[in-house]
């Protein structure tokens, strides 16, 4: 269906609903899909009117659309089936179990048996995760806000939740306009025509005496435009004069008369992206656009076309309203402004341009005007990378690249940017250049690719995805846009046209169609396919000098803003089916000393650095919402950029510095992280001031870092750097580092051996038992800690919410309860006849912490962790499960790893092994998935690492671990495997080492016991954080290490969380350790005398000692994003 006949359908909704015919409304909007109403599907749920909603939501979508759809679906037939329950109704939830549900079951088989056993209970609320189900009203409400959520997410839904903002009786007004203009082209117009029908075109009858009426000049054909729901009369009901003639503009025109003339050659690029970027059709037409004039019955092409095009190139400039996309208003508070100032950094040199990581929040990407490129870690403080401008190959750059820097070797950064998934970033330089580093999140760097890209600068680039292959889009001084493949620098576009050095560009998408904005420093912007054809338009930016465009988060809104060479600045917003300006917003002084930058965040506000301060809208509204000076110390104009979520706002200071302004989720977010920066080994702020280093390339391109008393550069307004004379540099001046060396000698081990230097918990357990604690969980909500005995059965502790611990999760300071159902059923696993204390056992728990996979040397049993009951078995022994994982994209598919060495694919809910893979040589001791490489890594009791891809379950690699040099006998024993949070490095542990491995199975860097920790190692696993290894040793020690360099940063001994009145047979230490899903601080140990302990640093710590500095002083970098980290030293520090 065309866009044209789409809008009649919402013409016609709008005259139903104007005429009350309410359910014909909601008929038409289910078979056309267009508009979901949101209120009246809200009506028939609050109803309970569920075969009506299901009918409604499938003109909309299907259950089997999109795990959004399955789960809207899903929820509904829950509610149906629980409100059948709750009625004691159990023929009909027997039916909806059946008819409605039982769809279900073939996408989450353990789901829908659960269901299933709802029937058995006198009241489902006896069920632990439904016990706080209220009445029906309450539980139809809570439902709703899940449905509206999921319905908003899902992508079948977009641009259909919002009826299109069009004035009142438009049909109607469109009928008058018709009416009039058949009118005007009678050959014999009456004053007052007798109008009966609509169903024919309207013709006046030759008049009697042969004369000829005079055109109508004032009075409406069907009176004035109706309110909403009063249709006016017509013809013998009380049809009035004409109303005047009205002429549709020409905007309008060139939409409906697109196919007037004949299509262009490039048919192929004829639909292209609505807005700005009219057809190549459309953009024909306009040239010459047809337009009625008052006299009739002529074909017109009288309108002035320049006049025309300059009033789609500038627009209105207040606000006003167009057809099309509408927004919904903002909900908003304005606490969820970052404006509470959190950081304060110093980077040594005036920031150019900034940039978040879009992943990991609080990496912040900076460029500066003597080249140097840095990557802070806002939370923990920490500058985890650091470098300076260098030519990679001078060889291969251009004469005229090598003959700049020979003239001037100053060097700029233009632009600095992260590629849409993180793993890359692009920097533009003044100079010529573009480099592309790969970048890890330990922070190391490679540097795939260096383009001489433009000649003169380069003044900004983009990321896009034109074809299936990343691509870098770069525009320069020499007036071209280019289009670089980014892994390869291979060029594929070139655009020319512009008149004047490009300033910035903007990719974009709409509909399956790729095309980029340009603006030049003349003010003109163009927009581009990839077709190389020329541009599609030339519009003129508000203040025709440096303008930047960004669109918001979701894409449906356009922004720019742009400063006069008069110093006036621009932040407006576009319309792009009008190509004209939508909304003005008014705040800015009438000379802003410099180019002003701006930012969007979410889809709700605008921030702008202007009088050394930051100016906050409302998207939706003209007038400045609020305003913060940080503190002080900002310049002129500040630039400035939020972090993904909008927690963040990174703003520069004009004494070469950053700061990082932060809401209420973003305090937090830094809270979390500020305990785990050292600063002991960085040489501070104050010392690096005044030594800005001031690259200088020579004629072979080798650069040496010059140290120079250089004065803070002043704003400039073409983002340009200032003369640096040769003679200007001073000699090279030592760094102050006497302090920072005391700190190194200063730095001792955190060794903890008393209990007042720690908390710790001994969990509850009134049985006595000589059985060891062999596999140990957290639960994934942290509210829980789960114990697999060597006597195969299980323990479950639950912390409770009480005042003293509101949150509910584990904790030391409250004990949690030894959690049994109220059938007081133990959760135990089948053995074999040998003796269970000799086997191997294994455990997985599902994302849900609904159900828990376990085996003890016999079958594999699934328990329903709220009942304790077995819901099935299936692998029987021989040969024995020894290692259970989930795979990480479907539930339903488990890895398990094998005594007789293999690992069998099984597929729970067709009760069927896939695939068997062989390549072991002793019994499985570890299985871990990398989602993002597409792999299964399997480690063995022979010291053997497999690498699998789940695509075909080939192998990929294997590698036997090194023995250390102190060990001369092969190593055999339990290996663990798990993967970081980053996905791609690898923990490694056996008794007699420690090692983190790279994607490629190659041993990064290792570590042995040694004092102080001598004891062969028992267990080790990741922090949820990524920057801890928690490790246990057969002393009972437990060691904390740093996860990017395995230095180990604090030592808890035996004796620290064991008091000495608790009598053992033998020698105690922690068989198993596991780590908190979200307090990254806090750990649990399973120990070999059946005891489980819960550890967290003391109150006055707060976290486990400081970390460790590196023997030659370089800084050492703790990347401390929640999400991961995995970060080894390498950098030195600034000078």
């Amino acid at each position: 269906m065309s866009s044209l006949s789409r809008e009649l359908v919402f013409l016609i909704l709008q005259f139903l609903d104007e005429e009350k015919f309410k359910e014909t409304v909601h008929k038409l909007e289910q078979e056309s899909g267009f508009y979901f109403n949101m209120k009246h599907f809200e009506d028939l749920v609050q109803a309970g009117e569920w075969d009506e909603v299901e009918r409604y939501l499938g003109g909309f979508t299907k259950v089997e659309d999109n795990r959004y759809s399955m789960k809207i679906f899903f929820e509904i037939r829950k509610q149906k089936y629980l409100e059948a329950l709750d009625r004691h109704d159990r023929a009909k939830a027997v039916e909806i179990l059946v008819k409605d549900l039982k769809v279900f079951a073939s996408f989450n088989e353990e789901l829908f048996k659960e269901i299933t056993q709802l029937l058995t209970l006198e009241n489902f609320r006896q069920n632990e995760q439904l016990s706080k189900y209220g009445d029906t009203k309450s539980a139809r409400n809570i439902m709703l806000l899940e449905l509206k959520k999921l319905i908003e997410a899902n992508p079948l839904f977009r641009d259909k939740l919002t009826f299109p903002p069009f004035k009142a009786s438009r049909l109607r007004t469109l009928i008058n306009q018709s009416l009039n203009w058949q009118h005007q082209l009678c050959k014999n117009p009456r004053p007052n025509p007798d109008i009966k029908t609509l169903f024919t075109d309207h013709s006046c009858a030759a008049p009697t005496n042969g004369a000829r009426a005079p055109p109508p000049t004032n009075g409406p054909l069907v009176g004035a435009i109706p309110k909403s729901g009063q249709f006016p009369p017509m013809g013998a009901h009380g049809i009035q004069p004409f109303q005047p003639v009205v002429s549709p503009p020409a905007s309008a025109i060139a939409g409906w008369m697109t196919n007037a003339n004949p299509p262009l050659p490039h048919a192929a690029m004829a639909q292209g992206p609505p807005g700005l970027v009219q057809p190549p059709n459309t953009a024909a037409f306009l040239k010459h656009p047809r337009t009625p004039t008052s006299a009739p019955g002529m074909d017109y092409q009288t309108a002035d076309s320049e006049h025309l095009m300059k009033r789609m190139r500038m627009g209105q400039t207040d606000e006003v309203s167009f057809p099309g996309a509408t927004h919904p208003p903002n909900i908003y508070s304005q606490d969820d402004i970052p404006k509470s100032v959190v950081r304060t950094l110093s980077q040594g040199s005036n920031i150019m341009s900034l940039d978040f990581h879009p992943v990991h929040q609080t990496i912040l990407l900076v460029g500066t005007n003597v080249g140097d490129i840095a990557i802070w870690e806002v939370g923990s403080r920490e500058r985890i990378v650091h470098r300076t401008f260098k030519v990679w190959e001078i060889g291969t750059c251009t004469v005229s690249l090598q003959a700049a820097l020979m003239k001037d070797a100053a060097i700029s950064v233009n632009r600095c940017l992260w590629s849409p998934d993180g793993s890359i970033f692009g920097i533009a330089f003044s100079k010529h250049i573009v480099q592309i580093y790969a970048f890890n999140i330990n922070g190391e760097l490679r540097q795939p690719v260096e383009i001489d890209a433009h000649v003169g600068g380069v003044n900004d680039i983009a990321f896009s995805h034109p074809t299936k292959s990343l691509s870098i889009i770069t525009c320069g001084d020499d007036k071209t846009i280019k289009v670089w493949d980014a892994t390869t620098g291979q060029k594929q576009y070139k655009f020319e046209g512009h008149d004047a050095p490009v300033y910035s560009v903007c990719p974009h998408y709409k509909e399956s169609i790729q095309f980029i904005f340009s603006t030049a420093i003349d003010g003109k912007i163009k927009a581009w396919l990839y077709d190389c054809l020329g541009s599609r338009v030339d519009y003129d930016a508000p203040g025709r000098w440096c303008t930047t465009m960004a669109y918001s988060a979701d894409g449906t809104r356009l922004f720019s803003c742009g400063t006069s060479k008069d110093g006036e600045s621009h932040l407006v917003e576009w319309n792009e089916t009008e190509g004209a300006i939508k909304r003005t917003y008014s705040g800015f002084r009438k000379r802003s000393l410099g180019v002003v930058q701006f930012d969007t965040t979410k889809n709700r506000f605008l921030a702008a650095g202007d009088e050394f301060m930051i100016k906050f809208w409302d998207m939706d509204n003209i007038n400045i919402l609020t305003t913060t000076d940080a503190d002080g110390g900002l310049p002129a104009s500040p630039r400035l950029r939020f972090n993904r979520e909008g927690s963040l706002l990174a703003v520069t200071t004009s004494d070469n510095g950053l700061k990082i302004l932060a809401n209420a989720d973003g305090q937090r977010l830094v809270r979390v992280l500020e305990s785990r920066a050292f600063e002991g080994t960085r040489v501070t702020s104050q010392q690096i001031n005044a030594n800005v280093k001031a690259p200088i390339v020579n004629a072979l391109g080798a650069v040496s870092n010059v140290s120079s008393p250089i004065a803070a550069t002043p704003e400039l307004t073409d983002r340009t750097l200032p003369v640096v004379s040769m003679s200007s540099l001073a000699a090279d001046i030592k760094p102050k580092i006497s302090d920072d060396s005391e700190k190194i000698k200063c730095w001792k081990l955190a060794d903890i051996v008393d209990s007042a230097h720690l908390k710790a918990l001994r969990l509850p357990d009134p049985v006595t038992t000589s059985s060891k604690v062999v596999r140990l969980l957290y639960t994934n909500s942290g509210l829980a800690v789960l114990a697999l005995g060597s006597n195969a059965i299980h323990k479950l502790w639950k912390w409770t919410r009480n005042e003293r611990n509101p949150s509910g999760k584990s904790t030391t300071s409250v004990a949690p309860q030894l959690w049994q159902p109220a059938n007081g059923i133990l959760m135990t696993n089948e053995t074999s006849d040998s003796n269970p204390e000799e086997a191997t056992a294994c455990i997985a728990l599902s994302k849900n912490d609904s159900y828990v996979m376990s085996a003890s040397g016999g079958k594999v049993s699934l328990f329903n962790m709220m009942t304790f009951k077995v819901m099935t078995t299936f692998m029987a022994p021989p040969p024995a499960a020894t290692f259970l994982a989930f795979h990480p994209q479907d539930n339903n598919i488990i890895a398990i790893g094998m005594e007789d060495s293999s690992i069998q694919i099984y597929n729970v809910r067709v009760d069927e092994v896939k695939t068997k893979l062989k390549g072991h040589q002793k019994k499985i001791t570890g299985l871990a998935f990398s989602q993002s490489l597409t792999v299964l890594v399997s480690s063995g009791a022979d010291a053997q690492l497999c690498m699998w891809s789940i695509d075909g379950w080939d192998k990929k690699k294997s590698r036997f671990i090194q023995a250390p040099a102190s060990r001369t006998s092969p190593l055999v024993g339990d290996t663990k495997v798990q993967f970081h949070n980053d996905q791609t490095h690898l923990l490694v542990v056996h008794e007699s080492q420690l090692g983190i491995y790279d994607s490629k199975l190659e041993c990064l860097r290792s570590w042995s016991p040694r004092d102080p920790l001598p004891a062969p190692i028992s267990s080790a696993v990741y922090s949820c954080d990524g920057l801890l290894v928690y490790a246990g040793f057969c002393d009972g020690a437990v060691g904390v290490f740093e996860a990017d360099s395995l230095k180990l940063r604090c030592r808890i001994a035996l004796t620290a969380y064991i008091s000495s009145s608790i009598s053992s047979s033998g020698p105690v230490y922690p068989m198993v350790i596991a780590a908190h899903p979200s307090e990254p601080n806090q750990i649990a140990l399973g120990m070999s005398d059946g005891a489980v302990h819960v550890v967290e640093p003391s109150d006055v710590d707060s976290k486990w000692g400081a970390a460790p500095p590196q023997e030659n002083g370089s800084l050492l970098r703790i990347t401390s994003n929640p999400a991961s980290s995995n970060s080894q030293a390498s950098e030195p520090p600034p000078r």
